[in-house]
C-alpha cells in the first residue's frame, strides 16, 4: 500500500493530548502544520514543540488555544506572542542536549512532522537543510509524517533516512524558506573587522546568520586554511569555500568537512549545499558537543547578545523578563572554544540599540537571563573596540567594557555601577 497521502489525510493520526515535533528553521513543514490547524475544532491539548521555525504558525493563534499549546525550545518571531497570550511556553535547553530529551523520554513524542527530499532510487531521503534534533524525534516518535519536496537540497551526514522509517509521505513542491543576504552597515563592518583581527590562519569558525557574521567573513579573504564547525551557516561562507580559504584541512574534528546542524540563506546557498559532500550535516548532539568542538585548535566562536553587563554577564535570550529567543547553542560553543588550544570565545554586538539605548549596561535588566556567565566570557566586541576579559578582575572588566560602550553612555554606566556596588 502506498504511503503517499494528502496532508489532510496524514494529520488525522494526531489525537487530542499528543505531543508533535516540527522540524526547524528553513525546513519547517508548514503544509503539515497548517493541515493540522484545520483540525483544531476536533482536537484538544495538542502540544506542538519545536526550535525556531520559519513561515506562518497558524496553530499558535490565540483562537486555537484550547486545541494547541506551543512549547518552544527556541522562540521565533512567529510564536513569540504565545508566551504573553498564555497558549505557549518556553523550555530552556542547550541545543546539544535537546535530542537527549527525546531519547530519554523526558519529552515523549507521539508524532514528528519533517520535510525531506524525494527518495532516491534506493529509497533514501534527506532532511536537507535542518537536522538539529529531528533524528532523535524520528527515532522516538510513534508516527513520522514527511513533506516530500523536490526543492529540498540533498545533504550528506546524519540527515539521510530510508522511506521505510516514514509512515506517511505528502508530496509538496514549495520553495525552502530563506533569507537573502543584506548589506551590512558601517557599524557592522567595523565590528566585523575587529572580529577578523582575532582570527588566525588554520582557525576553525563558528558563526551564525546575520550582518555581523557576514561582515567578519568578508574580511577573511586573505586568510588561509580555515575550518568550519558551526551550529549553522549562511551565504557568507560560500565565497571563502570556493576560494579555498575555508578548506577544513586542519580541523581536529571532522577534518576535511564543513560541519553544521542547520542552514539558512538564499537559493544560492541551497544550490551550493545540494549533493555537496564537503558539507556534513550532523545532529546537534554531535555538532554542539563541547568535547568535539574543543578538538579544533584555534576554535573561534562568534555569538551575539541582547545586552552585556559591566562584569561580563551575557544576556542573549530575553529582554528583561520577556523571553525573546532562547539558549540555543551559545554556551556549547563558548565553552568549546574556550577549552580549545588557542581558541577564542567572542560576543559581538553594536554598542547601542536602534533606539539609542546602551547595550553595555551597569546591570542586566530585572528578570534578564544569563546565557553566558561572566566566568565563561573571553572577548566582547563592539564597533568601539575589543574588550579582552579573560583572566581580568571585576575592576579591570569594568574599565574594558566602559571603553567599548558608546561614548554617549560611558560616563553614565560607570557611575551607575559604582554608585550601587561598593566592592569588587
Amino acid at each position: 500500500m502506498s504511503k503517499y497521502v494528502t496532508a489532510a489525510e496524514a494529520v488525522k493520526v494526531v489525537k487530542s493530548g499528543d505531543r508533535v515535533y516540527l522540524q526547524a528553521a528553513a525546513a519547517t513543514p508548514t503544509i503539515l502544520a497548517n493541515a493540522l490547524t484545520e483540525r483544531a475544532s476536533e482536537l484538544r491539548n495538542v502540544e506542538i514543540c519545536h526550535l525556531h521555525t520559519e513561515g506562518e504558525a497558524r496553530y499558535a493563534n490565540p483562537e486555537f488555544a484550547e486545541s494547541f499549546h506551543v512549547n518552544s525550545f527556541f522562540i521565533g518571531a512567529n510564536v513569540r506572542h504565545t508566551l504573553k497570550a498564555g497558549n505557549g511556553s518556553y523550555t530552556p535547553v542547550f541545543l546539544s542536549e535537546l535530542p537527549r530529551l527525546f531519547r530519554k523520554n523526558v519529552l515523549p513524542l507521539d508524532v514528528a512532522f519533517i520535510h525531506v527530499s524525494p527518495p532516491d532510487k534506493h529509497g533514501y531521503c534527506s532532511l536537507g537543510v535542518s537536522v538539529e534534533a529531528s533524528i532523535a524525534a524520528i527515532e522516538n516518535a510513534r508516527i513520522v509524517i514527511a513533506q516530500v519536496n523536490p526543492q529540498m537540497p540533498r545533504t550528506f551526514g546524519d540527515g539521510i533516512l530510508h522511506e521505510s522509517e516514514i509512515d506517511y509521505l505528502v508530496d509538496v513542491n514549495v520553495p525552502i524558506y530563506g533569507h537573502d543576504v543584506k548589506p551590512f552597515s558601517a557599524v557592522e563592518e567595523k565590528i566585523g573587522s575587529y572580529i577578523a583581527s582575532l582570527i588566525e590562519n588554520k582557525s576553525t569558525l563558528q558563526m551564525g546568520i546575520g550582518s555581523i557574521p557576514n561582515a567578519a567573513l568578508s574580511k577573511l579573504t586573505n586568510h588561509k586554511d580555515l575550518g568550519l564547525h558551526t551550529e549553522m551557516f549562511s551565504d557568507g561562507v560560500i565565497d571563502l569555500i570556493e576560494k579555498d580559504v575555508i578548506n577544513c584541512n586542519y580541523k581536529g574534528s571532522f577534518r576535511g568537512r564543513a560541519l553544521a546542524t542547520f542552514l539558512m540563506g538564499s537559493k544560492r546557498l541551497y544550490d551550493f549545499v545540494d549533493d555537496n559532500p564537503f558539507i556534513e550535516m550532523k545532529e546537534s548532539s554531535i555538532v554542539n558537543d563541547t568535547a568535539r568542538i574543543r578538538k579544533n585548535h584555534n576554535m573561534v566562536a562568534i555569538n551575539s547578545a541582547i545586552e552585556v553587563d559591566l562584569t561580563g554577564q551575557v544576556c542573549a535570550d530575553s529582554i528583561g523578563s520577556t523571553m525573546y529567543s532562547g539558549v540555543g547553542g551559545q554556551m556549547d560553543f563558548i565553552r568549546g572554544a574556550s577549552l580549545s588550544e588557542g581558541g577564542k570565545a567572542i560576543i559581538a554586538l553594536p554598542s547601542i540599540t536602534k533606539r539609542g539605548e546602551s547595550r553595555i549596561v551597569p546591570f542586566l535588566k530585572q528578570g534578564a537571563g544569563v546565557v553566558t556567565t561572566r566566568s565563561h566570557v573571553q572577548f566582547i566586541i563592539t564597533e568601539n573596540g575589543i574588550a579582552d576579559l579573560y583572566g581580568k578582575s571585576l575592576k579591570q572588566r569594568i574599565k574594558e567594557l566602559v571603553r567599548i560602550a558608546h561614548p554617549t553612555h560611558q560616563e553614565r554606566i560607570e557611575k551607575e555601577y559604582y554608585e550601587t556596588v561598593n566592592c569588587m
